[in-house]
């Protein structure tokens, strides 16, 4: 029980790192998953990767309870119209992901959720990171608010983001690299990716949920509120790095890392 614990424990460790750094968390929680095969059943296992995200949204909810509530007494009249218009903007966003995720779940569950999917996916979006980035150096961002955001901008990263539904890919890196292609600043982009999580993880995890139902052990339950509590913590410190990497930082760094890893991965199991 303790040892098992202690691997619930670093699950949401990664997951809280990972979801919001553009490395991908599924990626990694698939790979960890390899490594310390955390004992319960098959079916709670895919239920459990996804719905301990839930831990993570929360602290964006927390984070930018203010920001995000159209009904704050402490805005103005005009603040909460920003707001609200924000709000139509994420919904507008998660669309095109919703949709393809709600028609192909399991399609895309059978044939991606795959360490050689992962790896791929790892390398590929480390290049463009380091790509897209020697691209903008010369650019100046046409949209540096989310103010500026305009909806058409939202639905075409909403499109980006249909592409994080292949595991490896990471929801946030698709999302960031689709608003920097498209023009926003680092930290626009990142706080747009941000917010477009919470509907669409929120989503994903009730399809699950209602998937597999709760027809798990004790135990399991347990395992799952642990997780989300500890991905819940570290989500609040690695939101808050990030925003402070950004303001003086690019993301080739990230580039970096994530081919490295894929490059390892890859190794790993062609060799295993």
């Amino acid at each position: 029980m303790i040892l098992e614990m202690l691997k619930v424990i670093l699950l949401g460790i990664v997951e809280g790192i990972t979801e919001w750094l553009p490395i991908s968390s599924t990626g990694h929680m698939i790979l960890v998953d390899e490594f310390i095969k955390l004992n319960v059943s098959e079916a709670f296992m895919e239920m459990f990767l996804v719905v301990i995200q839930l831990g993570a949204i929360l602290a964006v909810c927390v984070l930018y309870f203010h920001k995000l509530n159209p009904f704050s007494p402490k805005k103005t009249t005009v603040q909460k119209k920003e707001t609200l218009q924000l709000w139509g903007k994420v919904i507008v966003g998660c669309v095109p992901a919703a949709i393809i995720g709600i028609l192909f779940d399991d399609t895309i569950d059978a044939l991606f959720y795959n360490p050689q999917t992962v790896s791929f996916t790892l390398i590929l979006y480390g290049i463009l990171f380091i790509v897209v980035e020697n691209y903008n150096k010369n650019r100046k961002p046409s949209t540096n608010t989310l103010a500026d955001l305009t909806y058409k901008t939202a639905i075409f990263i909403g499109c980006f983001q249909i592409l994080a539904l292949i595991p490896g890919t990471s929801r946030s890196g698709a999302t960031i690299l689709g608003a920097m292609i498209l023009g926003t600043s680092r930290f626009v982009a990142a706080e747009y990716s941000f917010f477009l999580s919470i509907p669409v993880m929120f989503g994903a995890s009730l399809l699950k949920m209602l998937k597999y139902g709760f027809s798990f052990t004790g135990n399991e339950m347990l395992y799952l509120i642990v997780g989300m509590v500890v991905a819940f913590a570290v989500s609040i410190l690695a939101i808050k790095f990030l925003l402070g990497y950004i303001k003086k930082n690019d993301f080739k760094a990230f580039g970096v890392y994530r081919i490295v890893l894929g490059v390892i991965v890859a190794a790993y199991f062609l060799l295993r």
